[in-house]
């Protein structure tokens, strides 16, 4: 395991980018810290950062899963696709883990393994937990952890050409508190409190004026396109937990969102249909998925569960809402092949190649070995 050097001084080396390859995404890995010189508020104890895995943990994915806490140097690892699968579409992902923990392989990087399968860069973030006990440590009285989403957002849009990304097309995946995480993030991307820190100025595109103020208004959009909530905690309020915690209302700011939950999950099953209630209220468009058995924290891919494969759920509404292209048609990368000569229009397509009904015309020939053409 890669470990991020905790002084301020020695985080600035973790702007260089490290490159290596993993077994777990199979993919190209950069670690970047998300506040090179310190977090907005200091580390709330001096432990270094540790796994707490205990063999009585229950599995995720069929797996025990690496679960780490204290953590109080923040990352962003990004894990790009192949070149000639990436589709330009990325998401963030917040594993889970009550805030005190991060569910790291079973919620964070066995996610980043199935989006980049799918063309997707996966932007695994390791956000600061523990948070404080009780009230304390949720939003707004902590924004601990929505400093670091949207910080993390803010990055990735900033450097989304270099990364080859397209910035309108930049979601979050959360689960558990991950979900609750994603959930602040969807409604609460113009959330300032950062204004007011020394670390406004880890920023991208921020600089203080002589006064010392500091303004983020020019700062990259810290909202999601799209959301994937899996699971989510937190978000009705108690005791009675009937109604949905006025601090994750849906607004102007919240994306599409997808949302799955089992109806089994004793804890937080409630959850995820008061969002779904709250978002058609607010007519956001939104897709919900309950699963009469599966629990609390199932992960992706839960062997011989009947949420088995609810990531291709996920796919086909990623599709449907044209954050990735439609299953017939190529890739960006793969259709260069077919690029036409500087200045040649392409000709009109055979009369025999129609666009399916309530299907986009790709402008894509019947042949695919012959050049573009358009309708």
């Amino acid at each position: 395991m890669l470990r991020m050097i905790s002084t301020p001084k020695r985080a600035l080396l973790g702007i260089l980018a490290l490159i290596l390859v993993t077994p777990a995404a199979k993919a190209q890995q950069t670690v970047l810290p998300l506040w090179p010189h310190g977090t907005p508020e200091p580390a709330p104890n001096a432990n270094p950062e540790h796994d707490v895995t205990k063999d009585s943990d229950a599995l995720i994915n069929g797996h025990r899963t690496v679960r780490l806490t204290d953590v109080s140097v923040p990352t962003l690892t990004i894990y790009s696709p192949p070149a000639d699968k990436n589709t330009r579409t990325a998401a963030l992902v917040f594993p889970g883990g009550g805030y005190v923990r991060l569910a790291w392989t079973g919620e964070g990087t066995d996610t980043c393994e199935w989006l980049t399968n799918a063309g997707i860069t996966c932007l695994l973030v390791k956000y600061r937990v523990p948070q404080p006990s009780g009230e304390a440590g949720h939003y707004p009285a902590d924004p601990s952890d929505l400093e670091d989403a949207q910080q993390a957002m803010r990055m990735v849009r900033a450097h989304a050409a270099a990364w080859h990304i397209d910035p309108a097309h930049i979601g979050v995946i959360g689960f558990s508190a991950g979900a609750n995480l994603a959930v602040l993030l969807s409604n609460h991307p113009d959330d300032h409190h950062i204004e007011s820190t020394p670390a406004a100025r880890d920023i991208p595109r921020i600089t203080a004026e002589a006064s010392g103020a500091i303004d983020i208004t020019g700062a990259p959009d810290a909202r999601p396109n799209f959301a994937i909530i899996v699971y989510p905690a937190y978000l009705a309020t108690p005791p009675e937990n009937t109604t949905l915690d006025p601090a994750y209302a849906p607004n102007k700011f919240t994306p599409p969102t997808f949302l799955i939950q089992a109806e089994n999950d004793k804890s937080y099953g409630f959850n995820a249909p008061i969002y779904y209630q709250a978002l058609a209220a607010a007519k956001v468009p939104a897709e919900l998925h309950m699963y009469a058995t599966g629990g609390h924290g199932f992960g992706i891919h839960p062997p011989n569960q009947p949420e088995e494969h609810w990531t291709r759920l996920a796919d086909a509404w990623l599709r449907s809402i044209n954050m990735l292209p439609p299953r017939d048609q190529p890739h960006p990368q793969q259709s260069a092949q077919h690029a036409l000569p500087s200045g040649t229009m392409p000709a009109p397509c055979p009369t025999t190649n129609t666009a399916q009904a309530g299907r986009p015309n790709t402008g894509q020939p019947a042949n695919p070995a012959d050049p573009p053409c358009f309708q």
